[in-house]
């Protein structure tokens, strides 16, 4: 069976946690991604920032994305999985908490990320409906 290392996208890049929220829109349209893991002065994940939050939790809310950083976003607990970790416990922790997208760590180090698209590409049909309905069920 296929494993995360196999159908993650490779090259992830952090933010720190003291970069402000419009930095951190201007790295994601940099990359063409739409999440950055959020990492303290450790480089240790503590959480990631998605496009979406910085729009629903800043800017929808009339705050100033130059003055609100990462780290004021970053909270709980972030979920992460393994690099040998097969591809139904990927869908078991993105399925069970509802996430998108799933940082990869190897050797306690970020390696990649697990989006939605991954899946598609490495799923049957039937994976990914099911997926979609767990994930996406409120």
């Amino acid at each position: 069976m296929a494993t995360a290392e196999d159908i993650m996208h490779p090259g992830v890049q952090w933010i720190p946690t003291h970069e402000t929220l419009d930095r951190a829109a201007q790295l994601m349209r940099e990359l063409d991604v739409g999440a950055l893991p959020v990492s303290d002065q450790n480089e240790r994940m503590c959480g990631i920032i998605t496009d979406r939050d910085i729009v629903v939790e800043c800017v929808a809310q009339g705050l100033d994305p130059s003055r609100i950083t990462c780290g004021d976003l970053s909270l709980g607990t972030p979920r992460w999985v393994g690099s040998d970790a097969d591809v139904g416990e990927v869908l078991e922790e993105m399925q069970d908490h509802q996430i998108r997208r799933l940082p990869v760590i190897k050797d306690k180090r970020l390696v990649g990320m697990i989006s939605e698209a991954d899946l598609a590409q490495h799923l049957s049909e039937e994976q990914i409906a099911a997926f979609v309905e767990r994930v996406y069920a409120h």
